[in-house]
């Protein structure tokens, strides 16, 4: 098949823009962005609170009960 002279400018529009496109290859790797904690530190740090210091006072309980 024949090319006409308008396939043929639009070839090589297309050509020197994939020429353009070849000197400046684009990252391969992302960057990730860090992910932020769904719950602040305070929240965290609280709820480690309560439930190690729950398991203490229960341990102490345990303990007192014996003397």
């Amino acid at each position: 098949m024949v090319q006409t002279p308008q396939q043929r400018r639009a070839n090589e529009a297309f050509a020197k823009k994939q020429e353009v496109k070849r000197g400046k290859p684009e990252p391969v790797i992302q960057k990730k962005v860090p992910q932020k904690s769904p719950i602040s530190k305070f929240w965290l740090f609280a709820l480690i609170f309560v439930v190690c210091g729950g398991l203490i006072v229960e341990l102490l309980r345990i303990i007192s009960g014996y003397f």
